[in-house]
């Protein structure tokens, strides 16, 4: 369990930029992953009163606050409505309700994780994220870049027609995923997948040979994973093997494309 000295709960995102600013101050998001450690902060900053968890639709797009549960996108039905059952699927097998009550989607998202389920599916959807100081930056670049001490206010769901499916091979119930796998076709007809748990943090990969273009079947949804999995590189860890996870990239790419095709998602 970590330990703060202070604990401010500020009333605007300027404040609390401030805050963070200083070297041991920290963002307290829901806490699932920052109670398993020891850490000593300086600072604990509370968002709560920012009014950063609602889910707000307009016209073109959906605005998840930073402050928002997993358990709320969960339970959604203007998201399932938009996007069909993926996003339910990607924070489903987190734990449990009592967890997913708690864990935010802004801690989620923060912190990259390479095993988080989250990322790999609105990776898929072409997400954005909107930073306090940075503005509105594609998940896929946010992403990869090195941590900082911006704060992330809320995650942008494009409301453009993509579908997608969501999958994940785990050891066992409610354990980190051994590997994730989102595959989404947009509006315009192209596809694309992200891949997470490799164990490295989610990526995106492109249709870019238009293996998909003519139809999505067995053998195009082959090609397609395939290419995925020649593209990418995975690693070893206590979950599974590098060449095991370039299998399961094979197999979930696969199935997702084929569940896609089949009305699934």
């Amino acid at each position: 369990m970590f330990t703060a000295q202070h604990y401010v709960v500020p009333s605007t995102l300027d404040e609390a930029y401030m805050l963070n600013q200083k070297p041991k101050s920290t963002v307290l998001g829901g806490c699932g992953w920052l109670k398993m450690g020891r850490r000593q902060i300086g600072t604990a900053i509370d968002l709560s009163a920012l009014g950063l968890d609602k889910i707000e639709e307009y016209e073109d797009r959906f605005e998840l606050g930073a402050m928002v549960t997993l358990r709320q996108i969960e339970t959604h039905a203007g998201l399932q409505a938009a996007f069909g059952a993926c996003l339910r699927e990607s924070v489903a097998h987190i734990v449990g309700v009592q967890f997913r009550n708690c864990a935010t989607i802004g801690g989620s998202i923060w912190g990259r994780f390479g095993f988080s389920d989250p990322l790999t599916c609105l990776l898929a959807l072409g997400a954005s994220v909107r930073l306090h100081q940075a503005g509105v930056v594609p998940l896929s670049a946010f992403a990869a870049m090195p941590y900082d001490r911006d704060l992330l206010v809320a995650v942008i769901l494009p409301k453009a027609g993509q579908r997608a499916v969501y999958l994940t091979h785990r050891a066992s119930a409610t354990d980190f995923p051994v590997l994730a796998a989102a595959v989404c076709r947009r509006a315009d007809g192209t596809y694309c997948a992200a891949v997470g748990a490799r164990p490295q943090r989610a990526v995106l990969v492109e249709d870019t040979q238009n293996l998909l273009a003519n139809g999505v079947t067995e053998e195009s949804a082959r090609a397609f994973a395939e290419d995925a999995a020649e593209r990418l590189t995975f690693a070893s860890n206590l979950r599974g093997s590098a060449d095991f996870r370039a299998h399961l990239c094979r197999v979930l790419v696969r199935r997702a494309a084929v569940s896609l095709e089949e009305g699934h998602a």
